[in-house]
Formats: structure tokens, sequence, C-alpha cells
């Protein structure tokens, strides 16, 4: 009975927040679009996948530049068997190199290490690094986005299929809001040694300082990643990581009007479910992007995930990088706008 007063009052307290969030920032509040046709989204504990909220959670979705979170899977993967080192030199090809519209403007002559992709992909969810760290791993993109369907069903992901490594728009790429709450927590909890990476607040590349689009890494306390994604077809998304009281939650959603309203949507789903899971809350957190993105100090190496508690997870099988197969044409990419 406790338990339940405690799930109402939290989910009362998020139509609160909403509000509260919306009128601070001049936005309309996120629960506008919890009816739209590209809406979903779920909240999960980290530690054993109990779901707190979900809405539409299982219904297909374009997963836009979050495709990126099965290319950094399978890379830190590679890292961990050591089939490849930080300091591996990342081969460009011409076609990496053509990949818009968001891009570290990387050419066949760049010299660009496989950690410096891995924080171009986590900071600026560059395309062209995506492209070439995916023909690195498994030989072409193609090859590549059968190596992320594969990873994805043996982590449980039943209703996701990757078309290629950026996650630029095909209309065959589908994912859902629960798949990628489980991509979350794996990757935080299968590379606690490289889940840092994606609370880098900036790198520094060939003279470019390249800023992460994470808004909320500096504007809700607890947040330590995941990552952002954008296109026409999907609207505004994020997968997000907070811990806070010892208590780690995933935070998805997907299909939001703006980048503000899918910040402010966010941090009320999360302020909620630490309610829900008894943790106390402050007053809520305003989200300020543009104040918080040149305020961005600190190392890529720098922030380490709490390790206090130990995920329920399973083993999976082990894939290798295998030679192209000589079939599979992707059709329908086109650029779009940043991720």
């Amino acid at each position: 009975m406790a338990a339940r007063r405690r799930r109402q009052l939290a989910w009362h307290a998020l139509s609160l927040v909403l509000g509260l969030l919306g009128a601070a920032t001049g936005l309309s509040t996120a629960s506008a679009q919890v009816g739209s046709d590209r809406y979903a989204s779920i909240v999960v504990d980290a530690q054993n996948g109990t779901v707190l909220e979900e809405v539409s959670a299982d219904a297909l979705r374009h997963p836009a530049s979050l495709a990126k979170l099965m290319t950094l899977y399978l890379a830190f993967e590679a890292l961990r068997d050591r089939r490849i080192s930080l300091d591996s030199l990342v081969p460009v090809s011409d076609y990496a190199a053509s990949m818009e519209p968001t891009k570290l403007g990387l050419t066949p002559e760049t010299r660009i290490t496989v950690e410096q992709a891995i924080m171009g992909l986590v900071t600026r969810s560059a395309n062209d690094a995506a492209v070439a760290l995916g023909e690195m791993l498994g030989g072409s993109e193609i090859r590549f986005a059968q190596m992320m369907t594969l990873r994805a069903r043996a982590l449980g992901m039943a209703h996701s299929t990757f078309t290629n490594a950026s996650g630029l728009p095909d209309p065959n790429a589908w994912t859902t809001a629960r798949d990628l709450a489980v991509l979350a927590r794996r990757l935080i909890y299968d590379f606690p040694g490289y889940y840092h990476y994606f609370s880098t607040p900036r790198f520094v590349f060939h003279g470019q300082v390249i800023f992460n689009h994470d808004n909320l890494l500096t504007s809700f306390p607890g947040v330590d990643g995941l990552k952002t994604g954008y296109t026409i077809a999907s609207g505004h998304n994020l997968v997000t990581s907070a811990v806070r009281g010892g208590t780690r939650l995933v935070g998805v959603t997907l299909g939001c009007a703006s980048n503000g309203e899918r910040d402010v949507h966010m941090a009320a789903l999360l302020t909620a479910g630490f309610a829900q899971e008894g943790v106390p809350v402050s007053q809520p957190p305003l989200v300020s992007a543009r104040a918080s993105r040149f305020s961005l100090i600190g190392s890529a190496r720098a922030a380490e995930p709490d390790r206090r508690f130990e995920p329920r997870l399973h083993p999976v099988l082990q894939l290798h990088p295998a030679a192209a197969p000589h079939f599979g044409v992707q059709l329908g990419s086109f650029a779009s706008e940043r991720a």
C-alpha cells in the first residue's frame, strides 16, 4: 500500500514538475507530446530493470543518432577483447568522409584514434567518425550494421534493427524505448571502464573545441550520460542515466518537438522516478542549455560510474568481425538536421 501511494505521489509530482519547468523556461510542457505518433518514453531502475514509467515503450520508432549507442557498444566490446586499443588508428574511407551533416570533417588523410572517434560520437554525434569506426570493426558498414542487429538480439532488444553505424535516416531502421533502455543498462554495466566517455563535456580535435550535445550533463544533478538523437522523422530523442542516493535510473524519451522540450521532459521523468524510488528530491532543476554549454570543463577520463551496486544482467554471445558480404545495398539515407 505504501509503495502504491509513493507511486501515486511521484507521478502526481511529475505533472507539477512539468508545469513548473515549462513555465520557468518559457516552453510548453512536454506532456503535450505524449499523444503524438512519435512519442515514447520509459524510466527504469538501472540495477534491476524495474519499469517505473512507460508510454508506448514497445512502439517502433526510428533511432536517429541513438543508433550510435550500439556502435559504441561494439567498439567497447572490441576494446575489452583487445582486438583494438584506444590508440589504434581508424582508417577513414572516402565513403566515411562523405557523411553529413554532423561530422568532425574527416578526410582519408586524417589521423584519428579509436579514443578520438569515441569522443566524437558522444559529443558531436559525428557521422563520419561513426562510419569509419564501423568499417574498421566490421569490414564494411553493411557488415557492421548486421553485427549491430545481431548484438541487439543477443542483448534482448527484440524490436531493434540497425541499417548503418550513424543512425542517418533509413526507413528500415527501427528501435523502441524499451530496447534503448536495455542497451543503456548494458553499456553502463558491461563496460564500467568505458562508460565515463558518455560524460565527456568537451574535447579538442585538430584545433576544434567540440561540446557535448547533452545539456542535462550540466543542468540536472546526477546525470552522467548517455546520448541525444534527432532526425525529422524521429523528433528529438534522449537516453539518459542519473544517480542519486545510490539509486541509478535510466530514462528514454523519444519524439519530442524540440531540444528544450526534450530536456525539460527528461528532467521531469527522472525527478518523478527518483521520488517513486524513495530518493529525496529537492526543488526541480531548471534546464539552461545555452548557459551550460559554455561552462563545460574537465577531462574525458575524469568521471567513473557509481559501482555501489551490481545489476542483474546476463552474458551474451560473442561476435567477431568478418569479411564484408557481397550483397545488401542501403537505400533511403539522406542528410538531416544535427543529431
